[in-house]
């Protein structure tokens, strides 16, 4: 029962409780407008809102996204026990209204009413040899997920080659097509390399950085900070109604490809950017 518990805290904590480096980058983008403009006060509502929602426990918006769960846990341990906790604690936070019942069977159409189905929630599990469970939420919402996209380098159309170039040219075209449908502003995680879906999921964990947190490669490091200046330049703004931030950060990554292809996969979140960890190590319960 305890880390059904946990998990549900863990749950809360993601949906009501923005975490302190994304509601700082939202207070300093609000800073860089100019007071009163439409602008500055999307983003005076949105701090208004995220206070509220921590203050009263309930979600900082409506759609409560797809929860997709990351676990490190010791070698030699069951993936079972992680997997009855979660459907417990996701039902149970659905019935307590931190979630949003947001699992349909695109079949039937019929939602579950209780965030439960077939690869609802979506877990992604990895043993390691460290002496301790790392649990790590994603609450992905919909809207975002929409405008998220994914190239084939060379792409033609926008001049793009197989190089870091053509990568910044695909990724600009993406939130350049997003305009304000994703809830901006967006924080942007990239997967270049790999197959269709390993570079998906590449983009994805991206988002587990700190708002700042620059690749180890200082290639990757360099195209992060050249595509946050390009981007915001799009003047895009907080939902789409202009100003200065489009994206509050961009996280890229690599990993190795088929010579064969080459794929970027631009995955899009939205202000609301809710991840959480809980680690447990020598029985403690450290959330962050």
């Amino acid at each position: 029962m305890e880390l059904k518990e946990q998990i549900l805290e863990l749950l809360r904590r993601a949906s009501t409780d923005l975490s302190p480096d994304v509601e700082k980058a939202l207070a300093d983008a609000r800073e860089r407008e100019e007071k009163g403009s439409p602008a500055w006060s999307v983003f005076d509502t949105i701090l208004q809102n995220v206070t509220m929602a921590r203050r009263q426990s309930t979600p900082m918006c409506q759609d409560t996204g797809m929860p997709v769960f990351y676990i490190d846990f010791p070698d030699g341990s069951s993936e079972k026990p992680y997997r009855e906790a979660i459907e417990w604690a996701a039902a149970e936070a659905t019935a307590r209204q931190y979630l949003r019942p947001n699992a349909v069977d695109p079949i039937t159409g019929k939602n579950t009413g209780n965030n439960i189905g077939i690869n609802a929630p979506y877990i992604h599990f990895h043993q390691w040899d460290m002496d301790e469970v790392r649990i790590r939420l994603l609450l992905k919402g919909g809207g975002s997920e929409n405008v998220g996209a994914q190239y084939k380098l060379p792409h033609p159309a926008l001049k793009a080659g197989r190089d870091l170039d053509g990568v910044r040219k695909v990724i600009i075209d993406a939130i350049r097509n997003a305009q304000g449908l994703g809830c901006a502003p967006g924080i942007i995680g990239v997967g270049i390399g790999g197959g269709r879906d390993a570079s998906y999921a590449l983009s994805k964990e991206q988002f587990f950085r700190k708002m700042g947190q620059r690749s180890e490669n200082p290639e990757l490091a360099k195209l992060e900070v050249q595509l946050y200046e390009d981007l915001n330049k799009l003047s895009i703004g907080p939902m789409g109604f202009g100003g200065n931030t489009t994206v509050m950060d961009v996280f890229v990554a690599a990993q190795s490809r088929h010579p064969a292809t080459f794929y970027v996969s631009v995955s899009y979140n939205c202000w609301a950017f809710r991840r959480k960890t809980l680690t447990i190590k020598n029985g403690e319960v450290y959330y962050d």
